[in-house]
């Protein structure tokens, strides 16, 4: 029996964001949903594979399977902001190259990526002196504090946990992160907090680590999820934590 019928506009919203993610990341789109619940919002996620492992070497790679993974958003959708999401594969690839690589499949939709994202968000809360937290091994956090040198940050204090398997990253406790970002961020002459890795768990513990220290603190997806509702032209403040998202949204600034 073939049944009848009929169409409407489908799942229609003000804002369609599209998230390209690690196939090893656990923590991002959870981070994602909570932030932008009370938001009118639809959020469609692609994966990109990568590796157990980050080195320089596995996140180069990325950069070749960026098309196929952002061809994997529907293309009947036209996104008012697409975002790739990987702090240190941006790093290495380099963030003009990420969205030269999602343009190939949605031309025109604005592009970030969290290296990005974090350095929009820390000139906007006037942070130039960074307490830098990563997960990382030396290389990596070294490429990426060059990186931030390069446009006009200093680093005033630095700590890793130099992991380089994303599933342990995935399960550091938010206790344990909120420790490191105290002791990084106490340093004198740290004017707030940059906490690097869209794997590693902060939007729980963010506000606390703000009381602790009186000063800013931005996490990789914290900035990212910012920064996209900033793209998209969403307005208001909506429920994610911390001294960024106590500023009203703008679509004046990319």
């Amino acid at each position: 029996m073939k049944l009848d019928f009929t169409l409407d506009k489908g799942n229609e919203t003000k804002v369609y964001l599209g998230l390209i993610v690690l196939q090893a990341d656990e923590t991002l789109e959870n981070e994602f949903r909570h932030a932008i619940r009370d938001f009118d919002i639809s959020l469609f996620h692609s994966r990109i594979p990568s590796r157990p492992s980050v080195t320089k070497e596995t996140l180069a790679q990325m950069a070749a399977d960026l098309p196929a993974a952002a061809n994997l958003l529907p293309q009947s959708t036209r996104f008012n902001a697409i975002a790739y999401a990987c702090t240190s594969g941006a790093t290495v690839i380099g963030p003009s190259e990420v969205a030269v690589k999602i343009h190939t499949q949605h031309p025109g939709v604005p592009v970030t990526d969290p290296i990005t994202a974090v350095m929009t968000a820390c000139r906007t809360l006037e942070i130039k002196r960074l307490g830098f937290l990563t997960p990382y091994v030396p290389a990596v956090s070294n490429s990426m504090q060059t990186l931030l040198e390069e446009n006009g940050f200093d680093i005033a204090s630095f700590g890793s946990f130099e992991q380089d398997q994303e599933k342990v990253v995935s399960r550091i406790s938010e206790a344990s992160t909120l420790e490191a970002i105290v002791n990084v961020g106490k340093e004198k002459g740290c004017e707030g907090v940059f906490v690097s890795c869209t794997n590693l768990r902060t939007l729980g513990i963010l506000e606390e680590a703000e009381q602790a220290l009186g000063k800013p603190v931005v996490s990789s997806n914290l900035a990212l999820i910012w920064h996209m509702l900033r793209l998209a032209g969403v307005k208001g403040r909506g429920t994610a934590p911390g001294k960024l998202f106590a500023k009203d949204l703008s679509p004046s600034l990319r």
